[in-house]
C-alpha cells in the first residue's frame, strides 16, 4: 500500500522572487587547524569503507530433539458393557439391548443416519469404485529417467559403532522387515564393552528396532528360513551356528558347540531345500563347509574340506552361493584366494564334491549369485570388476570395467534378468542395466561417504537396503523402470548371454588350437634322444607281459633277452 502526504500553500505565500546577480568573493569564515590536536590522529591513506543500504538481518536455526515412536496395542475382544451386565450371560445382554433399543435419543440418532447410509450403500451397489478398466495394460517406463530414493537410514543404536555385516529380508513381501547383523570383523579390532546384539528393523517404524537378537558372540550373518520366517539361521564371530525364533525370546534357541564348530568367522550361510525346513550349511575362512540340522546342533551332519582337484591348498570361504533350482545338491563357493568353486554334496566319487574350479579374480569374492531367470549363468564380484560367468566355461563371458574403488558386494535384480547391482569402497551404488547398456552403469548413487559393506533386495525388486561400515544401513526405494520388465527383455538378454557363452567357446577353441600347433612345433625340432629309465621299465614290463600270453615262462626269457637302448 502507498503512504503519501500531499502539502497544500497558496501562490501569493511563497514570497517575492530571488533576483540573483553576480558579485565579488568575500570570506565569510576562517578556521585555523589546531596542531596539537592534529598529533592525536594519524592519517590512513588509502581509506576502503563499505556502504549498505539495505537492512542488517542476522541469521538463527533451531533443531528439535529426535522423537522416537513406538508401536503399541492392545486386544479389545468383549467390553463397553456396564458393570452390572454379565456379557456372559445370554438374558443380561438381550434385556440391556431391549432397555437401549427403547431409548429416545438411540431411536432419533438411527433415524438420521438411517438416510445417509441408504444413500452410501446404493452408491456402492452402483459403482464399482474397485474397477479396473485397463487391466492388464503394462506401463512403459522406457524413457523414464532412472533414479533411487532414500526413505530411511537404520542406524546401529549401540554406542560403539559396528560395521553392518550382513543384510536379510523376509521372505513375505507384504511383513516388510530386513535382519541386519552387526560386528567388526578386524583382527582383535573389538573393544570392551561393545555390543553383541544385532536387530531386526520393520520399515514403517525405522526410529527403533522392532526386535533385538542377542547372541553369545556377536552375528557376522544372518538368514530367514524360507518355510518360517520366525526362524532366523546365524553366523557368529568365534565360528559357533546357531538359530533364533522371534517367538521364543531374544536369545538363540540353540548354538553348536565351539569345539565342533568353525575356527573363523562363519561369513556365510543358507537354507536348504528340505521337507523339514530345518537343514542348512554354513562356510567360513578355515576351509570347512558344514552342514547341519537345527533340530541337532549338537555336530555337524557332514562336512567339506575345500580344495582344488589335485590341489594340496586348502581355500577360505567368504561367500555362498545355493539356488534349488540349479540343483538341490549344487552350490558355489567365493574364496578369499580369488577362486570361485562348483560343488556338490551327492557327487559320484568324493573326490569329485568339489568340481569346478574358475579363476579371474585378483583378491576374495565378496558375492556370488546365479541369475534368477538362467541359473547356468552366475555373477561374482570381487577386487574392481563383477564378472558374469558361464557353468561350462572357465573363463567369464562378460566383465565389468575396472573401477578406481574396490567392489564390496552386489546382487541380480530379482525381477528383471539384465539387472544387477555392485556397492563399493567409495560409498556408491551402481546399477548395471544390460538390456540398456554395457559398458557403464546406468545409474550411480552416492549413498555415503563411508564404505559400502553389505547389500540386498526385497524380492519385489523396488526396496534395497546398503549397509555402511559405520553402521547405517540406508533404506532406498528404485524407480518402476529399474524393477518392472521391459518388453522381450528376456529374450534380448538370453540371445545376448548366448552370443558371449559361444564367443568366448570359440576363442577358447582357437586358443587350444594354437597350443596344440605350438607343442607340434616343438616335438618336430627336438631330436629324438630315446627311451628313458622310467620308459625303460615300462618297455620291459609290456615285453614279459607279452611274453606271458604267447606261452613263454619267465624261466625261458632272460633279462639279456629283453630291448637294450642300443
Amino acid at each position: 500500500m502507498e503512504i503519501y502526504y500531499m502539502y497544500t500553500k497558496l501562490r501569493n505565500e511563497f514570497g517575492r522572487d530571488a533576483q540573483f546577480d553576480d558579485s565579488a568573493s568575500e570570506v565569510i569564515s576562517d578556521i585555523r587547524p589546531e596542531p596539537e590536536l592534529q598529533e592525536d590522529y594519524i592519517e590512513r591513506n588509502p581509506v576502503t569503507t563499505t556502504v549498505q543500504c539495505v537492512p542488517e538481518q542476522s541469521e538463527h536455526e533451531a533443531n528439535t530433539q529426535q522423537i522416537i515412536y513406538t508401536n503399541r496395542g492392545f486386544a479389545h475382544k468383549e467390553g463397553g458393557w456396564p458393570k452390572e451386565v454379565d456379557c456372559t450371560e445370554m438374558e443380561h445382554v438381550i434385556r440391556f439391548r431391549k432397555k437401549i433399543e427403547k431409548d429416545e435419543d438411540y431411536i432419533k440418532t438411527i433415524a438420521s443416519r438411517a438416510g445417509e447410509v441408504e444413500e452410501l450403500i446404493k452408491q456402492n451397489n452402483a459403482i464399482d469404485i474397485y474397477e479396473e478398466y485397463f487391466a492388464g495394460d503394462a506401463a512403459d517406463h522406457s524413457s523414464e529417467q532412472p533414479y533411487a530414493k532414500t526413505l530411511t537410514v537404520f542406524r546401529d543404536p549401540s554406542a560403539i559403532k559396528r560395521s553392518a555385516s550382513y543384510i536379510s529380508w523376509n521372505p513375505d513381501v507384504n511383513n516388510r522387515k530386513c535382519a541386519i547383523a552387526y560386528s567388526i570383523l578386524g583382527f582383535q579390532a573389538q573393544p570392551e564393552g561393545m555390543s553383541k546384539s544385532s536387530y531386526i528393523w520393520d520399515v514403517n517404524t525405522p526410529n527403533k528396532p522392532d526386535f533385538e537378537l542377542r547372541g553369545p558372540s556377536q552375528l557376522c550373518c544372518v538368514n530367514y528360513n524360507p518355510k518360517d520366517t520366525n526362524v532366523l539361521s546365524c553366523g557368529m564371530y568365534n565360528g559357533q551356528v546357531g538359530y533364533f525364533d522371534v517367538r521364543k525370546g531374544h536369545t538363540p534357541v540353540d548354538t553348536s558347540p565351539i569345539e565342533k564348530s568353525h575356527r573363523d568367522p562363519v561369513y556365510d550361510m543358507a537354507w536348504l531345500q528340505s521337507k523339514t525346513g530345518t537343514e542348512t550349511f554354513s562356510v567360513s575362512t578355515d576351509g570347512y563347509v558344514y552342514w547341519w540340522d537345527t533340530r541337532r546342533l549338537g555336530e555337524p551332519v557332514e562336512e567339506l574340506q575345500l580344495k582344488e582337484k589335485n590341489g594340496d591348498t586348502i581355500l577360505g570361504a567368504v561367500s555362498l552361493e545355493y539356488e534349488s533350482i540349479a540343483g538341490p545338491t549344487k552350490f558355489m563357493i567365493g574364496t578369499e584366494q580369488g577362486t570361485v568353486l562348483m560343488c556338490n554334496r551327492k557327487a559320484k566319487n568324493p573326490q569329485d564334491r568339489v568340481g569346478t574350479a574358475y579363476h579371474g579374480h585378483h583378491g576374495p569374492v565378496y558375492s556370488l549369485e546365479r541369475n534368477p531367470f538362467f541359473p547356468k549363468y552366475f555373477m561374482s564380484i570381487g577386487d574392481w570388476a563383477a564378472r558374469v560367468w558361464m557353468e561350462d566355461l572357465k573363463t567369464p563371458i562378460m566383465t565389468s570395467r575396472y573401477h578406481a574403488s574396490y567392489l564390496t558386494g552386489g546382487t541380480w535384480s530379482p525381477t528383471r534378468p539384465g539387472v544387477f547391482f555392485a556397492i563399493k569402497m567409495d560409498g556408491e551404488l551402481d546399477v548395471w542395466d544390460y538390456y540398456y547398456k554395457q559398458n557403464d552403469p546406468t545409474l550411480s548413487v552416492k549413498v555415503t561417504d563411508q564404505p559400502l559393506t553389505s547389500f540386498n533386495i526385497q524380492d519385489t525388486g523396488r526396496l534395497v537396503t546398503v549397509g555402511a561400515s559405520d553402521g547405517s544401513a540406508t533404506l532406498l526405494e528404485l524407480c518402476e523402470g529399474l524393477a518392472t520388465m521391459q518388453p522381450n527383455e528376456k529374450q534380448s538378454i538370453s540371445q545376448m548371454f548366448d552370443r558371449e557363452t559361444k564367443r568366448e567357446k570359440n576363442l577358447e577353441a582357437r586358443a587350444k588350437e594354437l597350443r596344440n600347433a605350438a607343442k607340434r612345433a616343438n616335438r618336430g625340432n627336438e631330436e629324438y634322444e630315446g627311451p628313458d629309465d622310467h620308459e625303460m621299465e615300462v618297455l620291459e614290463k609290456e615285453f614279459l607281459a607279452a611274453t606271458v600270453k604267447s606261452g613263454v615262462t619267465f624261466d625261458e626269457v632272460s633279462p639279456l633277452d629283453a630291448p637294450t637302448r642300443d
